[in-house]
């Protein structure tokens, strides 16, 4: 419901006829359409989780069943395709809200940040085994790589699908995160003066 018909057209006895259960029945356990909004959060947030975690366990024991690409780009992907892109545009809705809903907000916080950590876990593991990763680097790796991320779901709930594989968008991250280490390698040289 949140998907089809945004938060704005959640109600109680909507979700009641959806459900197919008793009148009332909503209410009963959320009180209030905040609760109910809440309800809905935690649900998104515990789904969010499972899929996070069995990321961070593939991870962990070195499966690399997503043909080639990261098991990070294969969940992004997946979250623009049915079932989860109705997920997606849940989300969406609900993280619109906890920007005025503090218990909102602290319900999508946690998953937030496991994802960010597992990516940054990914870009450290990504790292020239030459190079030591610097933290400020890898921070605004971090950064970039996840605003990309975000952006693209937007994309998946419009319906552009430019980016059509997760290898695509493996190579796409992988781009951005080289780049930003190359600007602050290039940063850190000393600058030639031009003679003249």
């Amino acid at each position: 419901m949140l998907a089809g018909e945004g938060a704005k057209g959640l109600s109680h006895p909507k979700v009641d006829r959806y459900a197919e259960v008793p009148n009332g029945s909503t209410s009963f356990y959320f009180r209030t359409r905040s609760a109910l909004l809440r309800a809905a959060a935690q649900r998104l947030a515990e789904l969010d989780l499972a899929d996070l975690m069995s990321v961070a366990n593939s991870a962990d024991r070195g499966d690399n069943d997503h043909g080639g690409a990261s098991a990070l780009a294969t969940m992004v992907m997946l979250s623009g395709q049915e079932p989860r892109l109705t997920r997606t545009k849940a989300r969406f809705e609900l993280l619109l809200h906890a920007n005025r809903d503090a218990e909102l907000a602290e319900i999508f916080q946690r998953n937030s940040e496991m994802f960010t950590e597992l990516h940054r876990k990914e870009i450290l593991s990504r790292s020239r085994p030459d190079d030591k990763p610097n933290p400020k680097v890898v921070d605004q790796q971090t950064a970039a790589t996840m605003s990309f991320v975000s952006g693209l779901h937007m994309r998946f709930i419009s319906g552009d699908r430019s980016i059509e594989s997760a290898e695509q968008l493996d190579l796409l991250l992988e781009g951005i995160a080289d780049g930003i280490a190359d600007a602050y390698r290039k940063a850190g040289r000393p600058r030639r003066h031009r003679a003249g």
